[in-house]
């Protein structure tokens, strides 16, 4: 992960996911507004797995880049059969991957013994969120006691990366016990959505010399690219800019959240949107809508 890849490819892998949620909550929330429900993931068209097969090999292949097409010797131990400090960083990331593609398995173990046994269906669903609640505690811990410099430039860009990390952890665990809350659902997708987007302006900012602060440059340290400044002044001058862009995309991703959500709500709410005042026949229309819905997700491939 310590490379411009290596932040790029699992940010842009984060961004498709989120996005992908997002579409998918936004166009269920109309439908059935007041018996909304959040899906633990969402079955494609054709392919029902097809976003948790993206996530599993995603992960697989970034494991064997970090373990044995990263490292020089195409393995990450000495010949003593240690680790050595240089590839710690490789280790830590492989774990995240590892998380993640653990979670992406046993939900595809989980919907496979759910849609038989209808009746445990949210429990399992439960545990499926419990589990990626874990993949992001398993991401910040990692994260937070990194290997890698916390004290520079980088460690500036991963203290912001893990607010939105803890920001995903906290809202999966609110939304186990509160699954028809629409809005720490939504809380989570953009969270997600824009780990995505700081994990690609990381690898971009740190590793293309171009895009380099005034008084920072790369050096190779031990055979990684490492973005250190001359002075305290100039790392000061590129923290301070690191909290400014943290800021102008965390507005922007809101701002693109909140409209998709006013587009998309426009595009499937319909008529759904306004209720009568008879509510005992709209909560009867919704729990309707609410099982359609559902009896779609457990039917599709």
């Amino acid at each position: 992960m310590g490379s411009l890849v290596g932040h790029v490819a699992p940010g842009f892998g984060f961004f498709i996911i989120g996005l992908w949620h997002l579409f998918n909550n936004i166009r269920l929330h109309p439908r059935a507004p007041s018996s909304y429900s959040s899906l633990p993931w969402f079955p494609a068209p054709r392919i029902r797995y097809l976003e948790l097969y993206v996530i599993f090999f995603g992960c697989s292949l970034y494991l064997v880049m970090e373990l044995f097409v990263g490292p020089a010797r195409h393995q990450p131990l000495d010949p003593d059969g240690t680790i050595s400090s240089n590839h710690l960083r490789n280790f830590e990331h492989s774990l995240v991957a590892l998380s993640f593609l653990t979670y992406a398995a046993l939900a595809i173990v989980f919907d496979r013994v759910a849609r038989p046994a209808k009746a445990c269906s949210r429990a399992l669903y439960d545990l499926t969120r419990l589990v990626g609640a874990t993949a992001f505690a398993q991401e910040l811990l990692l994260f937070h006691l990194h290997s890698t410099d916390h004290k520079g430039l980088e460690g500036q860009y991963h203290l912001f990366l893990q607010i939105v990390i803890f920001v995903s952890l906290t809202s999966t665990l609110i939304g186990i016990a509160v699954p028809t809350s629409f809005i720490i659902i939504f809380v989570r997708l953009v969270s997600i959505l824009f780990q995505g987007i700081w994990f690609m302006v990381t690898g971009f900012m740190l590793w293309t010399p171009e895009l380099m602060p005034k008084g920072c440059f790369l050096n190779n340290e031990d055979g990684q690219l490492i973005a250190r400044c001359h002075n305290d002044e100039a790392l000061r001058r590129a923290k301070s800019l690191v909290n400014i862009k943290f800021s102008c995309f965390l507005m922007g991703v809101t701002i693109f959240s909140i409209s998709l959500y006013l587009i998309l709500s426009k595009i499937y709410g319909g008529k759904v949107e306004y209720r009568s005042l008879d509510t005992e026949t709209n909560d009867m229309e919704s729990q309707n809508i609410s099982k359609q819905i559902i009896k779609e997700f457990y039917s599709t491939g």
